[in-house]
């Protein structure tokens, strides 16, 4: 179990807490239905009482397509990860210096640039600045990369992010990369993760005795086809939302250290997902926080995973 300081990315910015040896630490805060009519053709015919298939395209045959069920890679680079590493906050926010970030930006930055990644850090970004970062990289042309990912170091509320200034909504950064707004990434991953809180709930645990350009597409009958434009996006939060994510001072926070280290030691064997899954493992079994003021103390914690990914993921 980590037992060294831990603190928490709460809103309030007065958070007291006690490391192993008793010593008193001030430390950061925890970072209508829709009408269907007309919408479908009609799928089924009638005719003398029977049920009939819908009637064949012109040539009187069906294509059924085997799609890849990976993403390529085979692309001249991987691609863009950028890092928004906040740690200092106007006083008018109410919020506290993120001690420990600076140490997740940092191993963030070597692990992702080992992964074959370009990677460029921003700290201490104000929303606006977030928007411009961001809405610049979308406007890019990532024709010749395989993917894109994007760091979000904070303070946080449930689907809120912290600029240095005020918070903002996270659906407003990630909405520049929608298949509409950023045409060179469509049908490619697009990779967020984000470390901040989603919440003022605290999980305290429960005991257990069990211990792209190279796809081939074909269509029928139309020489155009669509894909949703939220589609191929994936979402790792530190946390489930209404709910605390800690991070340790001196070490980092629990999600991204868990994260580094699952794709340093399995990183270009595994899919994503089970990337994923194995970092949710470690931050769910290796953590608990510790502390003599038991608001504090024996807290757990569990990463969240939303993913729109239509592929497997491999880097």
């Amino acid at each position: 179990m980590e037992s060294s300081q831990l603190t928490e990315d709460l809103s309030d910015p007065v958070a007291l807490q006690m490391d192993v040896d008793g010593e008193r630490i001030y430390g950061d805060d925890t970072d209508a239905k829709p009408d269907r009519r007309g919408r479908f053709p009609m799928l089924i015919k009638k005719k003398n009482g029977q049920d009939l298939l819908p009637d064949a395209p012109p040539g009187g045959q069906y294509r059924n397509v085997n799609p890849t069920f990976q993403y390529s890679m085979n692309y001249k680079k991987i691609g863009k990860c950028i890092i928004i590493n906040n740690k200092n906050f106007d006083k008018s926010t109410g919020m506290s210096i993120r001690n420990g970030t600076d140490k997740d930006a940092g191993d963030l930055q070597k692990c992702f640039r080992n992964m074959g990644f370009d990677v460029a850090v921003y700290n201490d970004l104000s929303c606006d600045e977030m928007k411009t970062i961001l809405g610049e990289a979308a406007c890019e042309n990532h024709s010749d990369a395989a993917c894109f990912a994007c760091i979000l170091l904070s303070h946080g509320e449930e689907g809120l992010i912290y600029g240095t200034d005020k918070p903002m909504a996270i659906k407003e950064l990630t909405i520049l990369f929608r298949g509409d707004k950023c045409q060179s990434l469509v049908g490619k991953p697009k990779l967020f993760f984000i470390q901040a809180c989603q919440g003022s709930e605290f999980d305290d645990g429960i005991q257990t005795d069990s211990g792209s350009s190279n796809d081939t597409l074909e269509m029928d009958a139309n020489p155009t086809y669509k894909i949703p434009v939220e589609a191929d996006f994936l979402y790792a939060y530190s946390t489930v939302p209404g709910y605390y994510s800690w991070r340790n001072p001196g070490k980092g926070s629990w999600f991204v250290q868990s994260l580094c280290s699952v794709l340093s030691e399995s990183g270009k064997e595994l899919e994503i997902l089970q990337i994923l899954t194995r970092v949710n493992y470690k931050v769910a079994r290796n953590y608990e926080s510790q502390s003599n003021d038991p608001r504090f103390s024996e807290k757990k914690q569990v990463p969240c995973v939303v993913s729109m990914l239509t592929k497997e993921l491999y880097f």
